[in-house]
């Protein structure tokens, strides 16, 4: 039997590893520099990555023996994928693993906002009692309009629902009956703008998804909503949102992602009307393990040429 040999950018829970090592030689290089990436990735048979790694049409060129790409996660945008098809490699990720996490972070956001959380704990913390200060809102009785009604979209929706709220959905992709189906009631993009009074965001970064929530965007939503995402940084044109937040249209934001990351102390991470989290959606212990599991698995049946559940190309 031939022995594989997988290389791991960047980390993997130990169910994962142990599933890959029982029949492949696995060396975990947990953040390895790109450099090295480049110059050791020759020796591999499969790259298993998150979202830290760029796979590269140069890290392609360079691995010679390379057959398959491994994301322990859902956005493959990390990954060049047509270099991927022209060398012949296959990627795989682990789309179902972490939309539970995802979803509930995304509530979190969406409870942090109306509520004031964080602003409240940071009184405390200097000894300010400010009380009087943080009136907040109900999510009863509002309007949730979510943007991508796949798998954790459709997540969010369904706890969003237990909250007493109303769900609008919108999908270019997902036919409206099939968006019925999943909890939400399906409208375009302009009547979710005009409706809502939260947003979420649940998209991959493509070209078409690029920007799409900006300063037009921004000119057509009710004014005082609120708007989370912990899908990708790039969707919301950043600048286009300040200026939403400077003149009021936005009420607030729960991000969780962005454009650069890290970001920095931006003026939109440090606004007072944002709450910002490090890219931490996917990050529970029963998430990360899923999605290693899931992804170990997947890795193995390419190198055996068996059916797979999640080929991206």
């Amino acid at each position: 039997m031939t022995k594989y040999n997988i290389l791991i950018a960047d980390g993997l829970k130990d169910i994962g590893q142990a599933l890959l090592s029982s029949l492949a030689s696995v060396d975990d290089r947990t953040d390895i520099a790109s450099s090295d990436l480049l110059n050791e990735i020759k020796e591999y048979d499969a790259l298993i990555v998150r979202s830290r790694t760029k796979v590269t049409p140069q890290v392609f060129e360079a691995a010679k023996k390379l057959k398959v790409v491994g994301r322990a996660g859902v956005g493959v945008d990390n990954i060049d994928l047509a270099a991927a098809q022209s060398h012949n490699v296959t990627v795989v990720n682990s789309p179902t693993a972490t939309s539970l996490a995802v979803a509930e972070l995304t509530l979190g956001l969406m409870l942090g906002l109306v509520r004031e959380i964080s602003r409240g704990d940071a009184g405390m913390k200097q000894a300010n009692w400010l009380k009087k200060d943080l009136a907040g809102a109900e999510l009863f009785g509002k309007t949730l309009g979510i943007i991508g009604m796949g798998r954790i979209g459709a997540e969010v929706g369904l706890r969003a629902s237990a909250f007493g709220m109303t769900i609008l959905g919108y999908d270019p992709l997902i036919q409206a009956e099939e968006i019925q189906k999943r909890g939400a009631l399906p409208v375009s993009l302009d009547e979710l703008y005009i409706q809502a009074d939260h947003i979420s965001l649940h998209l991959p970064l493509t070209d078409e998804t690029r920007s799409m929530v900006n300063q037009q965007a921004f000119a057509k939503m009710k004014r005082g909503v609120r708007i989370v995402c912990a899908a990708r940084g790039g969707i919301i044109d950043e600048s286009a949102l300040l200026s939403a937040l400077e003149s009021g249209i936005v009420a607030g934001a729960g991000l969780d992602v962005f454009a650069t990351e890290p970001p920095g102390a931006s003026g939109l991470v440090n606004h007072p009307k944002v709450i910002a989290t490090p890219h931490i959606g996917a990050q529970t212990e029963e998430a990360q393990a899923r999605a290693a599991e899931d992804i170990a698995n997947e890795v193995l049946a390419a190198l055996a040429g068996q059916p797979l559940r999640w080929k991206v190309v």
